[in-house]
C-alpha cells in the first residue's frame, strides 16, 4: 500500500514541480521585493504540498533499512542488532539525536554512518570495501547506508538534536569542525561560512541556513536529514550533503565517512542543539 500510495504521489509532485517552473522562481535573481516574496511563497506552498508521508519515497528507504538492521551478513553471519550506537547494544530510539557522539571501543567520535561501518567491520565481519567505493545511491544502484540511515534517524524523528560536548575529543572534533566551517580555500576561495554564516541569505530562489550561531534556521536544516531529494530521486544522508557542498565549492572531496565531515557535523548540530528531528524529509 506504501508503495502505490508514493508512487501516485510522486507524480503529483513532478506536476507540482513543473507548475514552479513557470511561476517566476527564476524571477528572484533581479532583487525586486515583490519577485522574491512571490518565489518565496511559491517554494513554501510547494513544500507543504509534497510534506505528507504518504508522498515521500524516503520510507521506502526506512522499510529497506529494517530489513538490513537484522539481515545476517559477513563472515560472522550475524546481524547489527548487537550494534551499539551510544544508547546500548541495538537501542535505536533517540541514538540518532545525539551522534556524532564519542565511543570508547573505537576511541573516536564518530557519525552514524562512520560507526554503522564500523559495526559491519567489527560485529558482522563484512566486508565494507563496496560500500566506501560506492557509498550513494545512483541510476540503477541503491545504497545500503542510505536504507539504514532513513531507518535508525527515524527512531529519533520528534526529538530534540542534542550535542552535550561530554568527552574531551567531543570537544576537540568541535573545534576542528568550526575552523574547517570558516576555512577558505581552492579555487573559489570559498568556506562553508561563505554562503551560511550571515543571515538572510540565498542561492537564487533557495533560503540558506546559517550554521555560525545557534539558531532556528539551523535547528530546522539539520533536524531535516536525511532527506529524500525529488530532484534525485534519491535519500541523501549528512555525509552526501557535505561531500556535495565540497564538491559545489570546488575542493577535494572527502573521503566517505572522513572525520573531517564529521568534525563539520557535530559543529552544525551543536549550532542546532534543540532543533526537532523529522525525518527522513523530503525536499525539492
Amino acid at each position: 500500500m506504501r508503495s502505490k500510495a508514493i508512487g501516485a504521489a510522486l507524480l503529483g509532485v513532478g506536476a507540482i514541480a513543473l507548475t514552479l517552473s513557470f511561476t517566476g522562481l527564476g524571477s528572484a535573481q533581479d532583487g525586486s521585493n515583490t519577485n522574491s516574496s512571490t518565489s518565496a511563497a511559491e517554494i513554501e506552498r510547494y513544500r507543504k504540498m509534497i510534506d505528507d508521508p504518504m508522498a515521500n519515497p524516503g520510507f521506502l528507504n526506512v522499510d529497506r533499512g529494517e530489513a538490513l538492521w537484522s539481515e545476517a551478513r559477513g563472515e560472522k553471519n550475524v546481524s547489527l542488532e548487537t550494534c551499539d550506537l551510544g544508547e546500548g547494544p541495538g537501542v535505536l530510539d533517540g541514538a540518532y539525536a545525539k551522534l556524532p557522539r564519542y565511543f570508547k571501543d573505537a576511541d573516536q567520535v564518530m557519525d552514524l554512518e562512520q560507526r554503522l561501518l564500523w559495526c559491519m567491520e567489527k560485529v558482522q565481519a563484512f566486508d565494507t570495501k563496496g560500500i566506501r567505493a560506492k557509498p550513494f545511491s545512483g541510476p540503477g544502484r541503491g545504497s545500503d547506508m542510505e536504507d539504514l540511515v532513513a531507518f535508525i534517524a527515524n527512531k529519533s524523528s520528534g526529538m530534540k538534536i542534542e550535542a552535550p560536548l561530554a568527552h574531551p575529543k567531543e570537544k576537540e572534533l568541535y573545534e576542528i569542525g568550526e575552523a574547517l566551517f570558516f576555512r577558505r580555500s581552492a579555487v573559489m576561495d570559498f568556506s562553508c561560512a561563505t554562503c551560511h554564516g550571515a543571515a538572510n541569505k540565498r542561492i537564487r530562489t533557495t533560503d540558506l541556513p546559517q550554521f555560525d550561531v545557534p539558531n532556528k534556521s539551523a535547528q530546522a536544516s539539520m533536524g531535516s536529514w536525511p532527506t529524500y531529494r525529488v530532484s534525485q530521486s534519491a535519500t541523501r544522508t549528512m555525509q552526501h550533503r557535505l561531500w556535495d557542498c565540497y564538491r559545489q565549492m570546488r575542493m577535494p572531496a572527502p573521503g566517505y565517512g572522513s572525520e573531517a565531515v564529521t568534525a563539520i557535523t557535530l559543529y552544525l548540530n551543536k549550532n542546532a542543539e534543540g532543533g526537532e528531528l523529522k525525518v527522513p524529509s523530503i525536499k525539492r
